[in-house]
């Protein structure tokens, strides 16, 4: 029945693709169908009596099913991707802008007692600055997300390095913009003199101190230097195959503080924080004194760099090379030891074979053994929540008929398309 209503909405999400609504409510009923036919074959219904006589026909049937429904929670997961971008792109600007009217809110709330100065009238010129270029920017790249198309890696994740960068070069932008404004002759009575405050004189040679700024340029440095080795980590792990990326459906702001699986990643967790925590006090700083660049302690950049440290030791350590470490006859039980015959199940016991990310259905059928000539793909056995074959330590596949007896090399080529090493068994005849 749930497959039967995801269809027939499917239907009405195709004739309007370009709603955002039914894009995405077509997805998610796409996913309630797949996880209600999931456990109704894990439970044993549903199977065709044709097959049902036959355990290696029947398990078959249900992962040919399973792949099938897969790949229609993933057509409609692609017709909803426009709209899922758009959404974000609005999100950010909105987010953008309102930034930009808090700021307001808290000057005019500020000014109340203090009045208005020339820092005040300088500091909303320069997000209004801001916040329009960050539009337009997020104009031109409307189709991959506005915003977040910068931070977006190519597996479709957002990046916690490009993150913190843009972060780093967000602020410097608003200083040097800032203090620009500031040299202006921008001043209000309570700063000329002609009040009741002070006179209040900005130079370009105080603005500009670079003295004082070493440490915002030292962290800027710090974060930007990171940002590409962690790249040029991830590219070489990639090219040796240590490194297995499959691509996500979508950013998630979890993705920040997150591993490729969805766990959480104590490397990016203390990295984000601890670049967070820096910013946020230079930017105090800039708001304490905002005639002058501002300050970073140099203890807090020697823990920037600490921390930026502990990072790139994670990524140059993250991932695994697929490897099988044995292949021997699945048996089962009552059953007799004998050797590989063909029309066996054989069980691969190795590592790797499932990267991070690749737990989803449609990524799990494109999980394949190469066994001498023959491509023979992994069927899905369903459980209740999951899948139990393949895992990232075992996979069970038949050997097909059209292995001739002898020596044959067995390996496994992942999701990611990185192929393990080879195995040679005896199959008799």
């Amino acid at each position: 029945m749930a497959v039967q209503e995801a269809r027939q909405y499917g239907e009405h999400a195709t004739a309007c693709a370009g709603c955002a609504h039914c894009g995405r409510t077509g997805h998610r009923r796409a996913v309630a169908a797949f996880l209600a036919r999931r456990d109704e074959l894990a439970a044993g219904h549903g199977v065709p009596a044709a097959v049902a006589h036959s355990p290696v026909a029947a398990r078959q049937w249900v992962s040919d099913e399973l792949a099938q429904s897969a790949r229609a929670v993933t057509a409609h997961g692609r017709e909803a991707g426009p709209a899922r971008l758009d959404l974000i792109r609005r999100g950010t600007l909105r987010t953008v802008w309102g930034a930009v009217l808090a700021l307001l809110l808290a000057q005019a709330l500020t000014a109340v007692e203090a009045g208005w100065t020339g820092a005040r009238t300088a500091g909303l010129c320069t997000a209004l600055a801001l916040a329009a270029l960050l539009s337009a920017a997020a104009h031109t790249h409307r189709a991959h997300g506005g915003l977040l198309a910068p931070l977006t890696g190519e597996d479709n994740r957002l990046s916690t390095t490009r993150t913190v960068a843009a972060s780093w070069l967000l602020l410097l932008s608003f200083s040097l913009l800032f203090l620009t404004v500031r040299l202006l002759p921008l001043r209000s009575p309570a700063e000329t003199g002609t009040g009741t405050g002070a006179a209040v004189t900005v130079t370009a040679a105080t603005a500009f101190d670079l003295a004082r700024a070493a440490g915002l340029l030292t962290a800027l440095t710090l974060v930007a230097v990171v940002t590409v080795t962690a790249r040029l980590v991830v590219t070489a792990g990639i090219a040796a195959g240590r490194l297995q990326k499959v691509r996500a459906d979508r950013p998630r702001a979890a993705d920040l503080l997150c591993d490729d699986s969805g766990r959480a990643c104590l490397a990016d967790v203390q990295y984000l924080l601890v670049s967070g925590a820096v910013l946020a006090l230079a930017a105090v700083g800039l708001a304490h004194d905002p005639d002058r660049l501002p300050g970073v302690p140099w203890p807090l950049v020697l823990l920037l760099g600490v921390s930026a440290a502990w990072h790139l030791a994670a990524k140059c350590a993250e991932g695994v090379r697929p490897t099988i470490h044995s292949v021997v006859r699945s048996r089962e039980a009552g059953d007799l030891d004998a050797p590989i015959r063909t029309g066996d199940d054989i069980e691969i016991r190795g590592r790797g074979f499932v990267p991070p990310g690749a737990g989803a259905p449609v990524p799990l059928t494109r999980l394949v053994v190469r066994i001498g000539p023959v491509h023979a793909h992994v069927p899905l056995v369903p459980v209740p929540g999951g899948f139990a074959n393949p895992t990232d330590t075992a996979l069970t596949v038949p050997l097909p008929a059209d292995v001739e007896p002898g020596r044959a090399e067995v390996s496994v080529v992942t999701a990611a398309g990185v192929e393990t090493n080879r195995v040679t068994i005896d199959v008799v005849d």
